[in-house]
């Protein structure tokens, strides 16, 4: 028993004495191959601010530019990845890492099949002219300003300043509305006015307003006005207008600058606009004769 146990000893103190001279052996190439690493890493930094200087240059969609530098970056550090392993003398790992990776691309595949579907759908997304980082969107019931596209999701800033991050996947499955391809946006605006007032002065007044309240509007008759109904206390009409606008914000601002404009020039004409009323009338003569007859019957 003594005999094994000095054996067993002696055979792990062997080969505690092996690896420690191969650690000490290799002491150079691991310093050497950590060093590749970090400098892999750095240099991919500069790789990426350097491939997207040159892209901006020729391309004029920022999220082409951004993803071609998230690839070089991400080139780079698994080039330098293989180097380090090449260092350490683990080509046969590599090779054997290489090998197995189909079948646990495989097996990846399967088990992030959300994850890659965002990635591709990034990467579709970065080529769409129609996309672009800064236009202002309209989708999956958020709207805002596009700030980044990358390789996991699409990144909006809404107009009270919250960020909103949506899965790329979702972009791409699900209607679109891209307020900044169009340089023009056009306003509805809906008021009334009392059933006294002069409807051709309203509408005069109403389309010289808004002519003179916006440069892009060269005449009155550029303004569409039509009145829509009788309503239970006033006269409804619905105008509408172009703006020189890109997001809905601007459309939003304008169209509270024509309400104001309009309001003060239907306070210096007197005309009225009237908010609903409820007329109360007292004199109904049959609750007078209901309540005579009633008196009638409780006097007999």
């Amino acid at each position: 028993m003594k005999d094994q146990l000095s054996e067993a000893y002696n055979l792990l103190i062997d080969k505690l004495e092996g690896w420690f001279n191969i650690i000490v052996t290799n002491i150079p190439n691991l310093i050497l191959a950590i060093l590749v690493l970090f400098a892999a890493y750095f240099v991919s930094k500069y790789v990426n601010k350097y491939v997207s200087k040159l892209m901006a240059r020729r391309v004029e969609q920022n999220s082409i530019t951004n993803m071609v530098g998230r690839i070089s970056a991400v080139v780079v550090v698994l080039a330098g990845l293989f180097l380090a392993l090449g260092i350490l003398n683990l080509s046969k790992t590599l090779t054997s890492l290489l090998a197995g990776a189909g079948v646990a691309g495989l097996a990846i595949g399967l088990a992030l099949q959300g994850t890659l579907s965002n990635t591709f759908a990034g990467i579709v997304l970065s080529f769409r002219k129609k996309i672009q980082i800064g236009h202002w969107v309209e989708t999956n019931g958020f709207s805002g300003e596009v700030m980044d596209i990358n390789l996991k999701d699409f990144t909006l800033k809404e107009a009270d300043n919250n960020i909103v991050v949506i899965p790329n996947k979702k972009i791409l499955e699900n209607p679109l509305k891209n307020y900044t391809l169009t340089t023009k946006m056009r306003v509805f605006l809906e008021c009334g006015v009392g059933y006294e007032s002069d409807l051709e002065q309203v509408e005069q007044l109403t389309k010289e307003t808004i002519c003179n309240t916006f440069d892009q509007i060269e005449k009155p008759e550029d303004v569409e006005f039509y009145f829509t109904e009788y309503g239970s206390s006033s006269i409804n009409y619905l105008c509408r207008f172009w703006i020189d606008a890109e997001n809905a914000l601007e459309k939003l601002r304008a169209k509270s600058t024509a309400i104001i404009e309009i309001k003060k020039a239907y306070d210096k004409a007197d005309i009225n606009i009237p908010f609903p009323i409820r007329t109360l009338q007292f004199d109904n003569k049959l609750s007078f004769e209901a309540q005579n007859l009633e008196k009638q019957f409780s006097n007999n």
